[in-house]
């Protein structure tokens, strides 16, 4: 089956997006109730965007971003870890990926690598920040591969059982 990744309307897409990213993530019902109005909102604000990998008509990966701002929540939540390492200055001039999501059946294809390249390819910005639970995994080292590079650790949000690391890169990302 071919794939194909185009520019996706998130907000009618919302309920298969948190699909997927329940699967590939492990969320609850609470926990996708929850992140579906932080998506829908996040969708209204300046520069926001969405891409979709579909095969067969059907979602297997997403992946949204804006430019940063500091007055989002994401951004006041690692800025002082971003300053106690002298990299806050990453949160200006910055595209955001706020998620990117591939279903596991689909994982290690290269699906989530065209994805984030596509969607950081359509930045003004001339680099991209993003968060990673801060453990050795297959998104980080598809992260290290595209040129992101650890500016905080250990980043603690809000309700998160586990902390979690912010990358960084110059655009456009690092191809193989």
């Amino acid at each position: 089956m071919d794939l194909v990744i185009d520019p996706l309307d998130l907000s009618a897409h919302v309920d298969e997006a948190l699909a997927v990213q329940a699967i590939a993530f492990g969320l609850g019902p609470d926990e996708v109730a929850v992140r579906r109005q932080i998506v829908l909102r996040h969708m209204t604000y300046p520069g926001a965007r969405a891409f979709g990998a579909t095969q067969a008509g059907r979602l297997v990966g997403f992946v949204y971003g804006m430019p940063n701002d500091r007055a989002h929540w994401w951004s006041t939540v690692v800025e002082p870890y971003l300053r106690a390492r002298g990299q806050d200055d990453w949160l200006d001039d910055s595209f955001v990926i706020t998620e990117l999501h591939v279903h596991p059946r689909h994982q290690n294809r290269g699906i989530g690598r065209s994805l984030i390249t596509t969607i950081t390819d359509t930045a003004d910005e001339p680099r991209s920040i993003l968060s990673a639970i801060d453990t050795d995994s297959p998104a980080r080292g598809l992260y290290r591969s595209l040129g992101y590079e650890d500016l905080a650790r250990q980043v603690l949000f809000p309700s998160a059982p586990k902390p979690y690391a912010v990358m960084g890169a110059p655009l456009p990302l690092r191809r193989r």
